[in-house]
């Protein structure tokens, strides 16, 4: 796949008005609704994925890597599962979410984050 932002050239990618195409969650992730979501692979920058994700319409069950984001747009309620603990987080909010975390996203309409995470 060609990345949107390749390394060595200065390049612009509209976050929030990007298109990135959304499939069904699968089935075992689905905690409940009709989730969709889909990324949009930006490029690397010294070494972690850059990109665009998103999610809509319900909730669902993850175990994330290690990752900085900025939601760029809309908001979501995500549920620590080990820590017993949520955060809401909403347009221009910064989460680091660690390695092994065990998260349930909770959508009402949409969340759009850019995203650095390690490869």
């Amino acid at each position: 796949m060609s990345q949107l932002l390749p390394e060595g050239l200065n390049g612009v990618v509209h976050g929030r008005g990007a298109i990135v195409p959304l499939e069904p969650v699968p089935a075992e992730k689905i905690d409940y609704g009709h989730p969709r979501q889909g990324q949009l692979d930006l490029g690397t920058v010294g070494g972690a994925e850059a990109g665009l994700w998103e999610l809509r319409d319900g909730a669902v069950i993850d175990t994330e890597v290690d990752e900085v984001f900025v939601v760029i747009s809309g908001g979501a309620t995500i549920k620590l599962l080990d820590e017993g603990r949520s955060i809401d987080v909403k347009t221009g909010d910064v989460m680091r979410l660690t390695a092994g975390t065990r998260t349930r996203w909770i959508v009402k309409d949409h969340v759009r984050k850019f995203y650095l995470a390690a490869e």
